[in-house]
Order: structure tokens, then sequence, then C-alpha cells
């Protein structure tokens, strides 16, 4: 991983930044793409995701799409869902671009395990006693939207595979369960 951490690299983080000042979803045509490629529940939640994500997820989706077209590969609909949904977690904290960034720069200080508990596993989340809707829960399920997308993702009756790189795509890559070519594609257009 870069500088950041399990953030990304400063360059990802701050090309995010200034991707977010927008508040406008991606163009028509694209949008009508990234529905195409989702089931119904997908698409209920894609609805619940900001302007800025759905414009990163777009990018993301159709990067790894070329690049798995490259290596002569036909992906299927799941690839594209797991790059246009890998964020969707990022919707339970209800943080904007400003509060992301404060979050990210408490969590680069203060560390993540003294705000959400150990690890990026299904144990990590909010500690005890946190008040919900209060900044530290927000913050946590920031923190934590690889395993929140995962649950969210599986109820509404995703492919195992979008499930599991919703969960999976801010783990070393030793950890993944998606085949590799496809891991390794979804990873490198998202850029961090």
């Amino acid at each position: 991983m870069g500088l950041a951490g399990e953030f990304g690299s400063v360059r990802h983080l701050v090309g995010r930044f200034f991707g977010a000042l927008s508040p406008a979803g991606p163009r028509p045509d694209d949008e009508q793409w990234a529905l195409a490629q989702l089931l119904p529940g997908e698409q209920a939640l894609w609805a619940r995701m900001s302007g800025p994500d759905r414009r990163h997820a777009v990018g993301v989706a159709r990067d790894a799409l070329g690049r798995l077209s490259e290596d002569g590969g036909t992906p299927g609909r799941e690839v594209a869902a797991s790059a246009l949904l890998h964020d969707v977690g990022k919707v339970a904290s209800g943080l904007g671009t400003f509060g992301r960034v404060g979050a990210t720069v408490v969590t680069l200080v203060v560390g993540r395990d003294r705000l959400v508990g150990p690890g990026p596993g299904p144990g990590a989340g909010p500690r005890a006693g946190d008040r919900p809707g209060s900044w530290r829960q927000r913050l946590a399920a920031y923190l934590t939207h690889d395993r929140i997308g995962a649950e969210l993702l599986r109820a509404a009756g995703s492919h195992p595979d979008t499930v599991a790189w919703a969960g999976e795509h801010h783990l070393p890559s030793g950890q993944w369960t998606l085949e590799r070519r496809v891991a390794d594609a979804l990873k490198a257009a998202d850029g961090d």
C-alpha cells in the first residue's frame, strides 16, 4: 500500500479529494451504463451513493473492464458490479467530502485501532458506548465501509464475487478470494 496505508497513496487521496469537490454524478450515459450492470437491489444501493463516489466507481469499472479485456478475457456482470459498488459501504457513514478528509486525518494521527478496534476484519466496528449518529460512530462506519459494503451487497442478493470484493478491496492481496487477474485489475483500476 501507499504512504497513507489503508487509505491508499497520498496521490490517490488528493485526486479523490479534488474530484469530490463537485457533487455531480456521472454523465447520463455513464449512469445508464452503470445501472445496466447492476441487479435491482444493487441499483437501489447505487442510488444511495454520492455523485462523486458514483463518478469514481464508473471510472474504476471502465478501467478494470478494459484491463481485463486487454488480457483476452470477457468479464462477467459481477466484475462490473464489483467495481461499481466496492465503496458502497461508505453510505453508512453519512460523511461528505470534508468529513471524510477529517476522518482520514484523524485516523492517520490517532490510529485506526484506537478509533474502531483492531483490524479490518469482521470484529472491527464502532466501540461499545458510541451513540448512534455520533461523530465516532460515523467515523467507525467510514473506516469499516468494506465490511459494511459486503453486508449491504449480500442483503441485496449480489453475486458472491461482488460481495467478496467489497469486503476485501482494502486487504493485502494474499487475502483476496477473487480470481487473481480480476482482483489485480480491480485494485489497479481503483488506484489505491
